[in-house]
């Protein structure tokens, strides 16, 4: 896997500080803007324990991610208020056998990594012997697993990142998009660090919030993300 930061929003710690100062201020945005490092912080921390979030919707963060699988993708866009570019098997076809990605579950052990590697050159034969046949690729995609390669690009604003991380750095979280989310984490913080200090799963700021289904690590879950850098 690999989750690269293409691009963001300039300053967008100052951006979301200057927007929520706007709206409790006579100030000219100019003057908004200039707000020291301090105040923007006392400003951000303070708005984001209101729960005043639609001041972070002026600021947006773009992604490139590579090597994750189409069970990953598919977890992914159900987070509607994003865009996404994926790659297209429907243009994009594997003249080549498709790269996987291999649960470690499976793949630590060897008997079942045979049977799922042979299932693999399985469904590649076949999608390879229905293209040849002159089948349309939108067609012959119909036999690849879940399991096949894809890569994107996707766009969130801060607002929505916090979500995300909120339910996808969670360790109940499938371990694919877990791990996607936490590496997503790391890069924001570095670009904006007043925005995102205390993101992370929903257990960081209170309690678990998945009940009777907590994965009862709550103490080493907030070590992990308040070390994350």
């Amino acid at each position: 896997m690999l989750v690269q930061l293409l691009t963001h929003t300039p300053e967008p710690d100052k951006v979301a500080a200057a927007a929520a100062r706007l709206c409790y201020s006579s100030s000219s945005i100019d003057r908004l803007l200039e707000q020291g490092r301090e105040e923007r912080a006392a400003l951000l921390a303070k708005i984001l324990a209101l729960g005043h979030f639609s001041v972070l919707e002026h600021v947006a963060f773009t992604f490139g991610i590579e090597g994750i699988s189409r069970a990953c993708s598919h977890q992914l866009v159900r987070h509607r208020i994003a865009s996404f570019s994926q790659q297209s098997q429907r243009y994009v076809s594997h003249k080549t056998q498709f790269a996987a990605v291999v649960p470690e579950s499976i793949s630590a052990r060897p008997e079942l990594l045979e049977r799922f590697n042979g299932f693999l050159d399985q469904a590649h034969e076949v999608y390879r012997e229905l293209l040849d046949a002159g089948v349309p690729a939108e067609d012959a995609r119909f036999v690849l697993p879940n399991a096949a390669e894809t890569k994107l690009v996707m766009t969130m604003n801060a607002r929505e990142l916090l979500h995300f991380f909120n339910l996808r750095c969670c360790r109940r979280a499938q371990w694919e998009i877990r791990a996607m989310a936490t590496e997503m984490l790391r890069l924001v913080r570095r670009a904006a660090p007043l925005l995102f200090a205390d993101a992370g799963p929903g257990c960081l700021q209170g309690a678990c919030p998945e009940g009777a289904m907590t994965c009862g690590a709550m103490a080493e879950v907030r070590k992990e993300f308040k070390e994350l850098s």
